[in-house]
């Protein structure tokens, strides 16, 4: 989940990439539910359009449109990107971004799996520097652990299982000592 920090600050740049490539199309109309779903079917944008974001776009368009005036003004969009910048993804925005295939599922869903316990201040939104945060305390207690189990299969090496009469489970001792007494 290392990259999964960068999730964050990606979402509001490519939010507002694909906002701005929409207004670019539709300068006299604006960014209207109409536009963004014609630009999505018009297949010269394929490659230059994004989308997933632009799907996210199309699905949030009730919300987004927080005047109800039928377009994504500027204000509105940069206030959008804002929130999300400063606050934070929630479950279902990230949710949504990784089922119109904006973000690897892989990553979205170790942050999704563990959501509530990066979610620090339980706002119901996951910021960078919570997913940083989560990412270098789940790191350590996974170094923690690696160094634990060495220490005991180190240790169970070295001594191993006294009573075991078959040789493969001998330890590093029972060599010295099973040999020091004459027996194999």
């Amino acid at each position: 989940m290392a990259s999964g920090a960068s999730i964050i600050s990606n979402i509001s740049a490519n939010l507002s990439n694909t906002y701005s490539y929409l207004a670019s199309l539709y300068p006299e109309e604006g960014v209207t539910l109409d536009n963004i779903t014609a630009a999505r079917n018009d297949n010269t944008n394929y490659l230059t359009l994004n989308q997933p974001f632009a799907s996210y776009l199309q699905n949030n368009f009730g919300t987004i449109d927080k005047d109800g005036d039928g377009v994504i003004g500027a204000d509105e969009m940069n206030n959008l990107t804002s929130v999300i910048s400063r606050a934070g993804a929630s479950r279902a925005e990230l949710t949504q971004l990784a089922a119109s295939g904006a973000y690897s599922s892989e990553m979205v869903n170790k942050i999704l799996e563990h959501f509530d316990e990066i979610d620090s201040n339980k706002d119901g939104r996951v910021t960078s520097a919570e997913i940083s945060a989560f990412t270098y305390s789940a790191n350590k207690q996974e170094m923690i652990d690696e160094e634990n189990h060495k220490k005991a299969t180190g240790t169970s090496l070295f001594y191993a299982d006294e009573s075991s009469t078959d040789v493969s489970t001998y330890s590093i001792l029972s060599y010295k000592y099973k040999n020091f007494n004459g027996s194999k």
